[in-house]
């Protein structure tokens, strides 16, 4: 009796130790599985993007990032931009190894400056290239050609105002390009444009103007 008490309490033993392995196995294989699927999740869930940030290809800085002209930031184009691109400025940019020049599409001379000039004085404004260069160029060019005093002169009250808005404009580049063509615009036409001084150069107006060039400004006027 005895014997085989003790060979009772021996198997029961051995299952309590067994059922205890068992468990430890079970939490070690639960504790691996939750680790891996962890792991996984993490792999899953970083974006190729934040990869590339932390570990930048060289062909990176050779193909930076365009806006998207689907997304939200994009802006409509402007009126010189959209008109320029439909082909309504009939010159184009040539892009040339030391400076850059436009070629007309037909000589400046046989062109008419309403609204030709009106356009490119508008385009004064932009800030982008090529409308930058196009608009300022353009201008200037329309000026030089045969007769343009004659075509100039009838459209100064419609000038005016958009080379107003070019000279309080917030950026430098664009006030200097509408200060150009205002000095382009007075050699062509001469005391024409003194009637108009009143409503170009304002109190509030010619404080801006004074305060971006003084020097140049004074020569100007």
């Amino acid at each position: 009796m005895q014997k085989s008490e003790g060979s009772g309490g021996t198997q029961l033993k051995n299952r309590a130790t067994g059922n205890y392995d068992q468990r430890t196995s079970s939490s070690t294989q639960i504790k691996h599985r939750n680790a891996v699927q962890g792991s996984k999740s993490s792999l899953s869930t970083s974006s190729p993007e934040s990869a590339r940030k932390l570990h930048p290809r060289p062909s990176d800085k050779l193909n930076p990032k365009t806006i998207n002209p689907f997304g939200e930031q994009s802006r409509a184009p402007s009126a010189f931009a959209a008109i320029y691109s439909k082909g309504g400025i009939p010159c184009r940019l040539v892009h040339g190894s030391v400076k850059h020049r436009l070629q007309w599409e037909c000589p400046p001379e046989s062109l008419s400056f309403d609204p030709l000039l009106i356009t490119l004085a508008e385009g004064l404004r932009e800030t982008k290239h090529p409308y930058t260069f196009v608009s300022k160029e353009g201008f200037r060019e329309l000026l030089l050609v045969k007769g343009a005093p004659e075509k100039a002169i009838p459209l100064l009250p419609r000038l005016i105002p958009v080379l107003k808005a070019a000279l309080v404009h917030s950026d430098d580049e664009v006030f200097e390009r509408g200060l150009n063509a205002l000095v382009q615009l007075s050699v062509v036409v001469g005391p024409c444009l003194n009637d108009h001084l009143k409503h170009l150069l304002t109190s509030g107006s010619l404080s801006i103007i004074k305060s971006k060039i003084p020097t140049y400004c004074s020569i100007c006027c």
